[in-house]
């Protein structure tokens, strides 16, 4: 039998007088690569940012490597898993600022090299490093948001629909990115409306009305 990263039971997540999700229970096993889909407002990423510790469950448990993922301090698992925003949050003022970021809340030093490296990797210039971000296109902010994300890397990467918006070749190297870490047995599950993205889903599950559901197209 495989081996679970994540074991999700009876997952209710209620908000005032508005229940969300309701009683989810499903397993995911590790190096899955697990598609989301569903209508707006059904769910998806408050399930995502239960996973990712943003948001702390009504109800039920959320197991990661079988433990409670209440039971891990909260930078550290973090670290391990890694959640991805539909906008782009950057800080600071430069990209610099925000790549120095992973190595400092693991008291690392600053491996400028691995960054220009990984920075490339997204088709970002090395002269992007002292870029300020104000200046930033959104196809730009998102790939130094991934870059970010993954200079160390994460053993699940929670993506929530981070190809919204972008063009096509921006999604191209992106798509490229995480397909690499994919193939280094990282856990991806992601969140998407993209038709081109659940086509080519390996695993593909529905969240309807805060409820697991088959894919009405399958």
């Amino acid at each position: 039998m495989a081996e679970l990263i994540f074991d999700i039971q009876e997952l209710n997540y209620v908000v005032g007088d508005h229940q969300i999700l309701h009683s989810m229970t499903t397993q995911i096993e590790k190096g899955a690569n697990l598609t989301i889909e569903g209508p707006s407002g059904s769910g998806k990423s408050t399930f995502l940012r239960l996973l990712a510790t943003l948001l702390t469950p009504t109800s039920g448990t959320i197991l990661f490597e079988g433990r409670n993922q209440l039971e891990y301090p909260k930078i550290k698992y973090r670290q391990q898993v890694s959640y991805c925003f539909q906008q782009p949050t950057l800080f600071g003022e430069t990209v610099r600022d925000n790549l120095k970021f992973p190595f400092e809340i693991r008291n690392a030093a600053f491996d400028e090299q691995k960054v220009l490296t990984s920075l490339e990797s997204v088709e970002l210039s090395a002269d992007m490093i002292d870029q300020q971000i104000t200046k930033l296109s959104g196809g730009e902010k998102q790939r130094v948001a991934l870059v970010r994300n993954l200079l160390f890397t994460p053993k699940v990467l929670l993506l929530d629909e981070i190809s919204a918006g972008l063009d096509a070749d921006t999604k191209g190297v992106v798509h490229r990115l995480i397909q690499s870490y994919r193939a280094s047995g990282v856990t991806v599950i992601s969140v998407t409306h993209d038709e081109t993205e659940i086509a080519a889903a390996d695993d593909l599950i529905e969240i309807r009305n805060g409820q697991l559901g088959v894919p009405s197209h399958e």
